[in-house]
């Protein structure tokens, strides 16, 4: 529905960012056409259309335009040079890029189906659709500018998925009210709260003389710093660790025959690694123990059904659940063990012998000895 002046006449409004100061424009007839404008609705502001107005500010075509909000699809159309989560119109071509209307299916997977088949279930908000099309070279921009650097095709290809997994997925989920949980594991996660975050600086019904275009541009700030920063993290940090992953994984029947025991020579995140790479080398559900020193000790830690699960595909032996030091290794038959936690997901070690023997014992271990 569309804001009211007492005059009866659509409220837009404009702004842009200019030596970090807001300039507002308001009023009936849209202001003199500048050199780029982008459009999105006025009145309360959601993560998905801030995040998707962050996205294309990185990018040179767009890094000095304006925003425009309103709701005035005339004046919208007139003035802007491409409009986000407002309109009822999904159209690439024409830099529409709306998912409200009831047509409206697309999933990441359905748009970009030769990057990933993985993601078809969340419909995907503004954010995820200004994301699918421009979240490669967004990437890219963000990293030349903070990191001087730029990623392979392949490390590219990558990061555009993870980030997607980890940070736009759940607001495409949350803006388009999806359930968590549709059985047993999560349809996505919730790892950031940004949605709620970002929702917060609107006014509440409470307030009066707020500036809602000053709160807008706060929220951009705020969603802007965590997205740049989940960049900058899964491009230099997430991607590296992939490496350690795939050493461990091309070497384990050199640790054990079965190839069930990775050895990580550097403590690293592993799990979705192991997942993805597993698929790639024909090994799905292989691996059941990572063997690695978290910078104090030596850990085995058993591989859970799926990366964000509890269950695991073989934990430690039982008996051994719950005890430590010397009642634990007299019970194992092996020195220097310092633990297992009581569910038998993980175990502690003074020395890599004595966390090789523990995981090649527990591999070998059968409930019924």
């Amino acid at each position: 529905m569309k804001e009211k002046t007492a005059a009866n006449v659509p409220i837009v409004t404009a702004f842009s960012f200019e030596a970090g100061k807001l300039s507002m424009m308001t009023g009936g007839t849209p202001p003199k056409r500048s050199p780029i404008w982008i459009g999105t609705h006025n009145g309360t502001f959601h993560c998905d259309e801030v995040v998707a107005c962050f996205m294309l500010k990185q990018l040179d075509e767009y890094k000095n335009a304006e925003i425009f909000r309103s709701r005035d699809n005339k004046a919208l159309e007139e003035k802007c040079d491409i409009i986000l989560d407002v309109g009822g119109v999904y159209d690439h071509a024409k830099k529409l890029y709306d998912h409200h209307q009831q047509t409206f299916k697309e999933t990441f997977s359905s748009v970009r189906p030769e990057v990933s088949e993985d993601f078809n279930v969340i419909r995907l908000s503004s954010a995820g659709l200004v994301y699918c099309h421009y979240g490669e070279r967004v990437i890219q921009s963000i990293l030349q500018r903070e990191k001087g650097i730029q990623l392979s095709p392949e490390n590219l290809q990558l990061a555009f998925i993870q980030i997607y997994r980890n940070f736009i997925n759940e607001l495409d989920a949350i803006d388009n009210g999806v359930p968590m949980f549709e059985g047993v594991e999560p349809i996505y996660k919730i790892t950031t709260h940004l949605s709620a975050r970002i929702g917060k600086l609107n006014p509440s019904w409470q307030e009066t003389g707020v500036d809602i275009e000053d709160r807008f541009r706060q929220a951009m700030d705020t969603a802007g710093r965590e997205f740049v920063d989940n960049v900058v993290e899964v491009s230099c940090s997430w991607i590296a660790a992939r490496d350690h992953v795939r050493e461990a994984l091309e070497n384990a029947k050199s640790v054990h025959p079965t190839g069930e025991i990775l050895v990580l020579k550097n403590f690293c995140p592993w799990k979705s690694h192991l997942f993805d790479l597993e698929k790639e080398y024909k090994v799905e559900g292989v691996p059941k123990l990572v063997v690695f020193n978290d910078g104090t000790s030596w850990r085995v830690a058993g591989v859970p059904v799926t990366p964000s699960s509890f269950l695991g595909r073989k934990f430690l032996p039982t008996p051994w659940r719950g005890l430590r030091d010397d009642e634990l290794c007299e019970k194992a038959s092996i020195k220097d063990l310092v633990f297992i936690h009581h569910n038998g997901f993980i175990g502690g070690a003074k020395t890599e012998e004595a966390a090789m023997l523990l995981a090649k014992k527990s591999i070998e271990w059968t409930e019924e000895q």
